[in-house]
């Protein structure tokens, strides 16, 4: 298969999903997911669209607070590209924010070219040991 990428303005359901995130309400941004939609976002497998909103807020819960950043995106029809910077910032104030690169894969439902079928991402190092 051979696919060929537009860099464009990043479309509004992905600006959407990341400000649900940011805000952390978890809300309609995430209906950009198909029902079954499966995220492999670095060691998670989620599956579903409740599991993978779910499971994000729960991360996002254990004790800071995130803004996504867009570097670019990249559109090839079935397949999107994101790449950006997450500021991390620590509920404990005794912490540094941290400002991990990510890139994600967006691969799109093949009946619906509206909603995410699966996305794939990395997020980090987050922190330096």
């Amino acid at each position: 298969m051979q696919v060929v990428f537009t860099k464009k303005e990043p479309p509004q359901w992905l600006l959407n999903m990341w400000q649900e995130i940011d805000d952390k309400t978890f809300g309609p941004g995430f209906d950009c997911f198909t029902e079954d939609a499966v995220c492999n976002l670095g060691v998670a497998d989620w599956r579903g669209r409740e599991a993978i909103r779910g499971n994000l807020k729960a991360f996002i819960d254990t004790g800071f607070t995130a803004l996504h950043h867009i570097t670019e995106y990249w559109d090839a029809g079935p397949l999107k590209v994101f790449r950006g910077v997450v500021d991390m910032t620590p509920d404990d104030a005794s912490m540094k924010t941290v400002h991990p690169t990510m890139t994600h894969f967006f691969y799109m439902d093949e009946r619906d070219a509206t909603k995410v079928r699966h996305w794939v991402g990395a997020v980090g190092p987050v922190a330096f040991g």
